[in-house]
C-alpha cells in the first residue's frame, strides 16, 4: 500500500492553511474515513455519474444511464467503482477521470488546476503517491478556494457548504465535522 498520511505531514498543512491539526483530522476522518487507498494500493475514488454527465454535455445519458445521469445516482455508489471509471474512460477520457473524487480528501478530479497540478495526469500520479502528497493537494485546493477560513473557525456548516456543495445537510457533513474534530481536539484518534 502507497504510503499512509504522516503527523510531518499534517503539522506542514496545518501551518501553511493556518488551521488545527484536529481540524484537518476531521476533515480526512468524514471524507474518507481515513483511508486514501484501496487494500491493493489504488487511490480511493468515487465515480459521480452526475459529473460525467455534466462535463460531456449528456451525450451519454442514453446510451450509458449507468455511467451518465442528469442527477446523482447513489444507486451506483456500491459497484466498482474502477470498473466504472475504465468504461467511462472509453467514452471520454478527461470527462471520466475528472468526475471521479479521489483519495483522502475525495477530491474532484475537475479541482485539479485548483489543487497546483498543471495537467490532470499530474494530478492523477500525485493520487497514486502517498496520502501526504493527497494532503498537499487538498490544502492548496482549500487556499486556493478559501475555504481556510471557514475550517480555521470550525464553522463546519459553512466548510461543509463549500467543500461538498449544498447538499450537504442530506448526509450531515457538518455535525460529523464537528463531532470528529472534538474527538481529535481532545486527543482521540
Amino acid at each position: 500500500m502507497a504510503g499512509r498520511l504522516t503527523d510531518r505531514g499534517l503539522e506542514r498543512a496545518a501551518r501553511v492553511l493556518d488551521v488545527e491539526v484536529a481540524a484537518l483530522r476531521a476533515v480526512v476522518a468524514v471524507e474518507s474515513a481515513g483511508q486514501g487507498f484501496l487494500p491493493d494500493g489504488r487511490p480511493k475514488i468515487l465515480f459521480e455519474s452526475h459529473i460525467f454527465s455534466r462535463r460531456t454535455g449528456a451525450r451519454f445519458d442514453r446510451s450509458h444511464p449507468e455511467l451518465s445521469t442528469p442527477m446523482p445516482a447513489r444507486q451506483f455508489y456500491a459497484r466498482d467503482q474502477y470498473l466504472r471509471l475504465y468504461q467511462a474512460v472509453q467514452l471520454d477520457a478527461d470527462a471520466a477521470i475528472q468526475s471521479c473524487s479521489w483519495g483522502l480528501f475525495q477530491i474532484m478530479g475537475f479541482n485539479y488546476q485548483a489543487c497546483g497540478e498543471a495537467s490532470l495526469h499530474g494530478f492523477v500520479l500525485a493520487m497514486n503517491h502517498n496520502e501526504d502528497a493527497h494532503l498537499n493537494l487538498a490544502a492548496n485546493l482549500i487556499a486556493e478556494r478559501g475555504w481556510d477560513r471557514p475550517l480555521r473557525r470550525r464553522q463546519w456548516d459553512e466548510f461543509a457548504r463549500q467543500y461538498n456543495g449544498p447538499a450537504f445537510k442530506e448526509n450531515r457533513y457538518d455535525e460529523k465535522l464537528a463531532a470528529a474534530y472534538q474527538r481529535y481536539a481532545q486527543g482521540g484518534a
